[in-house]
């Protein structure tokens, strides 16, 4: 290779043993690179999930946990695999970004089309925004109606309270006198 360089051969010199072609496009992820490097993912996801597998496979037969730490091995079990789906539901955005095909990427699982309008309110925003101020205020309507109901009968005990004072009060100021 070095000769090669030297005559200025380098790169086309493949009659050299264990020669590699230089990567014609430098910095940019071609078709076919890009589909070998998801083949390659996915061969590696598949190593790890049978490894993974295994290893889980190995714990839940070598121990015999009582019902509590079972549920919390499958929630965490659960919670890793959440963890590992928005994992690759991020790398599936990341990859449409890097081909140009983002925010078109309707194929990634989960995904949620940006808003097209930042900033801007559309008719379709506008109507459920107030929708959600109608459910709120009818919710706070009931909520003061509670109240006020509350403080009329607790006023109305009060009064009741005071008369009933008033009426002892007098009882006692007449028996003072007398």
């Amino acid at each position: 290779e070095d000769m090669c360089k030297e005559v200025g051969a380098y790169p086309q010199c493949a009659k050299c043993p264990e020669f590699v072609q230089p990567d014609s496009t430098p910095g940019v992820m071609t078709w076919e690179e890009l589909l070998e490097h998801m083949d390659n993912l996915g061969e590696w996801g598949r190593g790890e999930l049978k490894a993974w597998s295994k290893q889980a496979s190995a714990l839940q037969t070598a121990d015999s946990k009582s019902q509590k730490e079972q549920a919390t091995s499958s929630k965490q079990d659960l919670a890793h695999r959440v963890q590992l789906q928005n994992k690759l539901a991020g790398v599936c955005e990341d990859m449409c970004k890097e081909v140009g095909a983002y925010p078109q990427c309707a194929k990634c699982p989960e995904f949620v089309q940006p808003d097209s309008t930042p900033g801007v309110m559309t008719w379709e925003e506008l109507l459920e925004h107030m929708d959600n101020l109608g459910e709120w205020g009818r919710g706070e309507l009931k909520a003061w109606s509670k109240q006020a109901s509350a403080l009329q009968t607790a006023d109305s005990k009060s009064q009741k309270e005071q008369a009933t004072s008033s009426k002892q009060d007098l009882a006692h100021r007449v028996q003072l006198q007398n």
